[in-house]
């Protein structure tokens, strides 16, 4: 398990990754993952209730879907934070099937009040969070036929989420990018810079094997400022 602490955005970030342990189900060891990132978390003067994006690993399909079902126990109600799940091999180091990336805010105004958004029709997912005057959306997704599509309509669904939460691509501090292994992030980059004056000032890109879905080849996640 792998603690940071940076700043961004002007306020304190602190990101944990780890993976579960062996024994038992995926599920249980993912939970009890979450209870270890949680002390950690106290030993910093913060809890899970701080938690503003939680990515989950499997290293099958199946593993992930357990692990899901996990992270949707624990970060329930307000614990609710931006999310997405992927299915990667590679990112494991131990011979465990579950993992977890998560970040974590520390409030400039310790009073910030979370503000966990569904989607119209409620998935088991969010839509995006605000916190502390930040936007924190889950992983979006397409199942257009080809990357270049599949990127064509998840900027459309930004657009869509971004006016719902009276934000705009200028206020757009991140895109975080995970790309099915084995195609090209030049056919992103092609795609973001035929977009339009994207003036975003970063961009991550990070292969993975598999998501929730078959047909998706990317999933996209965005962090702006209100």
């Amino acid at each position: 398990m792998e603690t940071k602490i940076f700043t961004w955005l002007g306020r304190e970030f602190v990101e944990i990754v780890g993976e579960a342990g062996l024994g038992g189900s995926t599920e249980q060891a993912t939970a009890e993952l979450f209870a270890k990132f949680d002390k950690s978390l106290q030993g910093l003067g913060l809890s899970l209730d701080n938690t503003v994006r939680i990515r989950v690993f499997g290293r099958d399909r199946q593993a992930r879907t357990d692990a899901t079902l996990a992270r949707s126990k624990v970060l329930s109600r307000q614990r609710r934070a931006a999310s997405s799940s992927f299915i990667s091999q590679p990112w494991f180091d131990s011979a465990g099937s579950g993992g977890l990336e998560l970040l974590a805010l520390r409030p400039l105004n310790a009073s910030s009040g979370r503000n966990p958004i569904d989607f119209a029709l409620a998935r088991n997912y969010l839509c995006y969070l605000e916190y502390d005057s930040v936007l924190f959306f889950s992983g979006f997704t397409s199942e257009a036929a080809t990357l270049e599509r599949q990127v064509k309509d998840v900027l459309g669904t930004l657009d869509d989420a971004f006016a719902r939460a009276k934000t705009d691509w200028s206020k757009v501090a991140k895109l975080s990018m995970l790309v099915q292994r084995g195609h090209s992030i030049d056919t992103v980059k092609a795609v973001l810079a035929g977009a339009g004056p994207l003036s975003v000032p970063a961009l991550e890109f990070t292969f993975v094997d598999g998501f929730a879905g078959e047909k998706y080849l990317i999933e996209i996640e965005a962090t702006a400022l209100k």
